[in-house]
């Protein structure tokens, strides 16, 4: 119900960045389909045209910023498919923060979901030594078999969340990456490597792999202890505040100061990199340079050339586009570049690869029906082309394609592109749990 007080919440006009930027839509519709709530509902407000309408209408006065808005801001994935698809260039994934930010405010978020983000969001991914206090205790858990035990009795995002989490490894293969990392002779140059706060917890393995495979090809891997979480999720639960405040954090510590100069910032999750390229949006005064160095791994090793050899590994391998690579840092032919450079490695071709997989951060926790729903689209185009193994460049996809594979029932294998770099480099036999 619209009311005088659901008005006055509007959002600022005409001189708002969030108002400049729905002027960009032309109303063309050129991203219905390119849309996974579009395709699934069919209601134009769960389109990017729709949500960029609602978001004009409000900062205009003539729709009220109410539950209707809010609720749909949140059900949209974030995978900014439509910027691919958008003739006119507009900047979805931002206004779509925006908007997220003025829900926020005005406080028409469900309580519950903002209660649980903003725990998670800044009181545990945020803080370093609380993430590993938490992912050590869910190691322990797990260990014991109370995550099976307990899961009928949490609320359904948590429940959700414990069946979502890969085998967590022991406290020594989670210990942090050494400060630095020399490159194999001849030395071609230096990096700077980004961890992430996910990854090194539940995916220390990439990882691992990814200094491996840049320290082989001749690069001298820096990684500075002071760094934090890049602030992706934060921005897209609308929390700006706090991924400005991160951002400013890793700017300082990835700042050369006193350190030698470096050629690129590496990372290895599409969302973190995407949350790299965009810290000049982020920050009034700017990044200082570095937005310009960031580089996902496989991007960087295939723009400066590969040229270790690899050993043959005979295997079927269906590379699924991570939405934050493909749409948000247009990435999509490098990782493929790579996988076919490995010998006797067949990469199988699966429709609608570049179509998002319903993980989108926290969104498969806080929207479980439409994540699911995503999910299994991707997982009948993933069986049909029955591969043995399945890549793809990102902690959330990993997760969210390795708990499509377990409720099929499939054997493929769920590994980060450079893990099938790493291995064929080493030529060894390793295997993978599923």
């Amino acid at each position: 119900m619209q009311t005088e007080e659901n008005v006055s919440r509007g959002l600022p006009a005409t001189d708002s960045d969030l108002y400049a930027g729905t002027l960009d839509c032309v109303q063309c519709g050129l991203c219905l389909t390119a849309c996974p709530t579009y395709r699934l509902t069919g209601r134009e407000t769960s389109s990017p045209r729709g949500r960029v309408h609602l978001l004009r209408g409000v900062a205009e006065g003539h729709i009220s910023l109410s539950d209707v808005v809010a609720d749909e801001m949140h059900l949209c994935l974030g995978c900014r498919a439509c910027e691919t698809a958008c003739p006119s260039g507009v900047q979805y994934g931002a206004l779509l923060e925006q908007g997220r930010a003025a829900v926020a405010e005005a406080g028409l978020r469900n309580r519950l979901a903002q209660r649980v983000e903003g725990v998670a969001l800044r009181q545990v991914l945020a803080r370093r030594r609380r993430l590993k206090f938490l992912v050590a205790f869910l190691a322990g858990v797990q260990r014991l078999g109370l995550d099976r035990l307990f899961a009928p009795l949490l609320p359904q995002a948590l429940a959700r969340g414990s069946r979502m989490l890969p085998r967590i490894a022991g406290r020594k293969e989670r210990e942090r990456l050494p400060t630095f990392t020399p490159g194999k002779a001849p030395r071609r140059g230096r990096v700077a490597f980004l961890e992430g706060c996910v990854m090194p917890e539940l995916f220390g393995r990439v990882n691992r792999a990814s200094v491996r495979v840049l320290a082989a090809n001749g690069f001298d891997v820096w990684v500075p202890d002071e760094q934090v979480c890049c602030g992706a999720l934060h921005a897209h639960a609308g929390d700006l505040d706090s991924a400005r405040e991160l951002a400013r954090q890793n700017k300082s510590a990835f700042e050369p100061g006193d350190h030698e100069p470096f050629d690129a910032w590496i990372s290895n999750s599409a969302g973190c990199g995407a949350a790299l390229r965009e810290m000049d949006h982020w920050l009034p005064e700017g990044s200082g340079g570095l937005a310009e160095k960031a580089r996902d791994v496989t991007e960087f090793l295939d723009e400066v050339g590969w040229r270790e050899e690899l050993s043959s590994f005979s295997a079927r391998v269906c590379y699924d586009d991570p939405c934050h690579l493909i749409h948000a840092q247009g990435i999509a032919k490098a990782p493929r570049r790579l996988l076919e450079m490995i010998p006797e490695l067949q990469i199988v071709q699966h429709a609608n690869a570049d179509h998002c997989c319903g993980a989108a951060g926290t969104y498969n926790l806080m929207q479980p029906a439409m994540a699911q729903a995503v999910l299994e689209k991707k997982m009948d185009d993933l069986e049909a082309a029955d591969p043995e193994w399945i890549a793809s460049g990102n902690p959330g996809c990993l997760m969210q394609l390795q708990a499509g594979v377990s409720s099929r029932g499939l054997k493929a294998k769920v590994v980060h592109p450079v893990e099938l770099l790493d291995r064929s480099l080493s030529g060894s036999d390793w295997e993978m749990d599923a």
